[in-house]
């Protein structure tokens, strides 16, 4: 297991190419934004929907 470890960080800092830190900022932010817009679509889905069958099974019972 340590040996793993071990190899794991070695490759880490030898074999991957790692971003610059302004750019991983900037991509970060961007990630961040989308989730959040996604985030508030994906509620506004839920809330139509939501109301939408509450409407429809108000209709049918009352």
């Amino acid at each position: 297991m340590i040996t793993y470890i071990k190899e794991s960080f070695e490759e880490l800092k030898n074999n991957v190419t790692w971003l610059e830190k302004g750019k991983a900022s900037n991509l970060m932010v961007i990630v961040a934004v989308f989730s959040i817009l996604f985030a508030l679509a994906t509620w506004g889905v839920d809330s139509l929907f939501s109301k939408l069958i509450r409407l429809y099974f108000d209709k049918l019972i009352g």
